[in-house]
């Protein structure tokens, strides 16, 4: 039977730091001459082929983890790990291993036990530190097993590093190197790899200093050439010699500027290419090699920064008509790099620093720029333009209010990035995305100051809703001119300038211009996925104004008519485009402001949901989640004028959806609206129950209290009469069972006498009647328009008024006594009523009820 034991998976650690399964075998460990040590062999179970052969280094790092996995790291950055079956076995594995290093199987981390005490002591006798053998080209493997086995304790790692670097011992390292090449010597050179490698771990300023000099840099990349790994050495030197080339597009007259940019780009260089990934054990021994190359950015720019005659000529080549586009385009770039290498730096020096390149003019060069037709430059000033944004949308926001005051519309910065977000080519919009989001952060409220003497709110918002907000929403409404978006067959010009040829102005252009108040060009769109995804971007722009702005937003949807115009495109083919439409009417009801509302009513602007909602039919999704959800919202917040309108206009097209009970509960809401404003008494009534002093004691109403006040109405039906518990709290039960009682008797003496529950008058006062029902209203049809007289639902007398469809109705029943009583219990809403319950009675005295009326109220 197979050992199970010593069953394992060999692991291997790729570039991605992914571990890559390299098979399934079985472990043993042994002596291997051609190793000259005792090893770890893996034979596959399937075929007994090597899978693995790994000497066991006592300098190597081996760690156990989870009590089933041995990890460690080849010399050649090659990551292994064991994965065991058994617990037992990898225990056996753990004791051979620790055995050969001569530590105690109980650690977790071989080579993590160092007896520092003793190191110390060593150190406190005034030890020598480490003698390094001399730079000979027979002494280079010892040399590279002395750096390797120092790696693993930070104390021989301390004193190797000073024992390199007190004695020159990189530059005698470089010129070997020299004479290895020289020689062909691969062996040398495979040495010097590893030994350059190792003083890369070292992870000392001191020592990269001597490495990245001019003189020695070079050598330094040619050392890293000779992998050992690599059948072929790779050719990093001719690359940076050959193939990279320096650009000065502005010429640099400070010698030490030019060698530090020359520094920090071989550096980098070497980080990201030369280098070979690090390994688990090394990721955080290379801290300071990225210390080097921040801080050398930081210095480039701050030189830069300080050469005023630099940045003069840079943003003077920039905006200068004269200047050819490679060059522009190279200019540009520069910039953006520039930009890119001021995120080094600390906050209080990245504010002096965009402070400069405001005080020389970026701002008004990238507005240059971005008029440009190369789209690469234009790639290129939207990146330093967003840098700009992100850092400082005030300093932005300030300019362009400068701007307008001389400018006219057409050429303002903000609407140079609204319109090349509309005109974005790419069928992705990756552009058009980009420059969304800068526009949403320049509007957003939240990043804006306010001061004693001014608020940058309301300044940047009332010009963006002047200047900007018609060139940002003109392709919604060049797109829903009708009631559904156009279609492929409706031209499609892009940005067409208005031109103007000796003195002669296109009237075409020029009308199209005034009608899509567009600075200068105007668009028309298809019903194609990129411009549905472009009036999705402005949808989303728009709903996030609704929901941060006020009064100018409110004033523009509603003067502008944008909420109908968007509506139009839940007709979109596009599910998303009209799922955005939806999205941006939500948000208006959201708001529960009245002024929208009104609007929503006046207009029917439920009427495209609800045909889109029909449209949709039984398919259950977004859309269909998306639109009953509205609706909930207004049954749940009880939005009574949307309610009333909803049942009034549209009932009769949302009355047979029943598979929810969104519409349904609207049409209850808006029964027991109409029932309140025909009975104002049960307000009363609702209002004196909940008045303190009908209570047993001063405490707050329980939560059942507050449910039965708020659910008993949902639960009445037609012709259920509304009776309010009694001053004595009496229960629901004790008092229904009377009242119905009574109704019983009374339906049947209304068959016999219509006549006996007549009008009359107490004290020469008309008393209110207590309606019990009432009748539908009347109801709109989708397919054609409203009537003349449901243009205004809550106009007196029209048929969908709250109160005339009641009261005409010939179904509603009323009830009085010849008595005077008002409704079936009379409970006083003051004491003033209290005073006048008191008269009441005095006069039923000589005025008595009947019988039976008489025992059912005192019951």
């Amino acid at each position: 039977m197979t050992d199970t034991r010593r069953r394992v998976k060999v692991y291997t650690l790729n570039e991605d730091r992914q571990w890559d399964d390299r098979g399934t075998g079985h472990v043993s460990s042994g002596y291997v001459e051609r190793l000259k040590g005792t090893s770890l062999l893996v034979r596959a179970e399937s075929d007994g082929s090597l899978l693995l052969e790994s000497k066991i280094n006592p300098n190597t790092a081996y760690q156990k983890q989870q009590d089933t996995l041995i990890v460690w790291s080849e010399a050649e950055n090659y990551d292994l790990a064991l994965s065991f079956q058994e617990k037992a076995g990898c225990d056996e594995i753990w004791e051979k291993i620790c055995q050969v290093q001569g530590k105690d199987p109980s650690v977790d981390i071989t080579q993590d036990v160092v007896d520092e005490s003793e190191e110390e002591r060593f150190d406190d006798m005034s030890s020598p530190g480490l003698e390094l053998p001399p730079c000979e080209l027979n002494r280079l493997e010892d040399l590279a097993e002395l750096v390797a086995s120092s790696l693993p304790s930070p104390l021989r790692r301390e004193k190797l590093a000073l024992a390199v670097e007190n004695e020159g011992y990189i530059r005698k390292l470089l010129e070997m190197f020299r004479v290895c090449e020289d020689l062909e010597n691969r062996e040398g050179l495979h040495h010097l790899y590893e030994i350059i490698k190792g003083i890369f771990l070292l992870n000392r300023t001191a020592l990269f200093e001597v490495m990245f000099s001019e003189e020695c840099i070079m050598d330094v990349i040619g050392c890293l050439e000779f992998d050992p790994a690599l059948a072929q050495p790779r050719r990093h030197r001719e690359f940076l010699t050959k193939t990279a080339r320096f650009k000065e597009v502005i010429p640099i007259s400070d010698p030490e500027l030019r060698q530090k940019i020359h520094q920090t780009y071989r550096v980098q260089y070497i980080q990201d290419m030369v280098l070979p990934t690090p390994s688990v054990f090394e990721e955080n021994m290379l801290s300071t090699l990225h210390s080097f190359i921040f801080f050398n950015k930081v210095e480039i720019v701050g030189m830069l920064q300080d050469d005023e005659k630099f940045l003069t000529d840079l943003f003077a080549q920039l905006t200068d008509e004269a200047t050819d586009d490679d060059k522009r385009h190279e200019l540009v770039n520069f910039l953006k790099e520039f930009c890119a290498f001021s995120q080094t730096l600390q906050p209080q020096n990245r504010d002096a620093f965009f402070k400069t390149l405001s005080n020389m003019g970026i701002l008004p060069a990238l507005e240059v720029i971005l008029g440009m037709d190369d789209v690469q430059v234009r790639g290129a000033a939207t990146d330093i333009f967003s840098y700009l944004v992100e850092y400082n949308p005030s300093m932005v926001r300030e300019f362009v209010m400068q701007e307008s005051q001389q400018n006219d519309d057409d050429i303002l910065l903000i609407n140079l990035i609204i319109e090349h977000m509309i005109c974005d080519t790419d069928p992705e919009l990756g552009g058009a995305v980009q420059l969304m989001g800068l526009l949403r952060t320049l509007v957003d409220p939240e990043n804006m100051l306010a001061t004693a003497n001014k608020t940058e709110k309301t300044e940047f918002l009332s010009f963006f809703y002047k200047h900007c907000m018609h060139v940002l929403s003109a392709p919604l409404l060049a797109n829903t001119t009708d009631d559904k978006p156009s279609k492929g067959s409706v031209c499609v010009c892009v940005c067409v300038c208005v031109h103007v040829c000796a003195g002669f102005v296109n009237p075409t252009l020029t009308l199209m211009h005034k009608y899509f108040m567009l600075p200068s060009a105007f668009l028309l769109f298809s019903d194609d996925f990129q411009t549905s995804q472009l009036l999705a971007l402005i949808l989303e722009l728009l709903t996030f104004c609704v929901e941060h702005h006020t009064y100018h937003i409110k004033n523009y949807i509603i003067n502008k008519d944008i909420l109908r115009r968007v509506l139009v495109l839940t007709a979109s083919r596009h599910a998303f485009l009209a799922l955005c439409a939806l999205r941006f009417m939500r948000r208006i009801i959201g708001l529960k402001d009245e002024f929208y509302n009104r609007y929503i009513m006046r207009n029917f602007l439920f009427e495209p949901v609800i045909k889109a909602f029909l449209n949709n039919g039984s398919r259950y999704n977004l859309m269909n989640s998306a639109i009953i959800e509205m609706f909930e919202y207004v049954r749940v917040e009880d939005v009574k004028s949307l309610t009333a309108h909803i049942v009034e206009n549209y009932w009769k097209a949302l009355e047979d959806v029943d598979y929810v009970q969104t519409f349904k509960g609207l049409k209850l809401r808006y029964e027991q609206q109409r029932e309140r404003q025909d009975n104002p008494k049960l307000d009363s009534m609702r209002s004196i129950l909940r008045n303190h002093r009908f209570r047993r004691d001063a405490r707050t109403l329980e939560d059942e209290e507050e449910m039965w006040f708020n659910t008993d109405e949902d639960d009445l039906e037609d012709g259920e009469a509304v009776v309010p518990p009694s001053d004595k709290m009496k229960s629901e039960e004790d008092l229904m069972e009377p009242i119905s009682k009574f109704m019983e008797r009374k339906k049947l003496k209304d068959t016999d006498d219509k006549d006996v529950l007549g009008k009359s008058s107490l004290s020469g006062r008309q008393n209110p009647s207590f309606k019990l029902s009432f009748s539908g209203s009347t109801k709109t049809s989708l397919s054609s328009p409203p009537s003349s007289a449901s243009l205004n639902p809550g106009s007196p007398g029209s048929p969908g008024s709250p109160g005339s469809g009641a009261r005409s109705s010939p179904s509603t029943t009323t009830v009085t006594t010849k008595g005077g009583l008002v409704g079936l219990v009379d409970y006083p809403d003051d004491d003033d009523d209290e005073d006048e319950e008191e008269e009441e009675d005095g006069e039923s005295k000589e005025d008595p009820l009947p019988p039976s009326k008489k025992s059912k109220l005192s019951s």
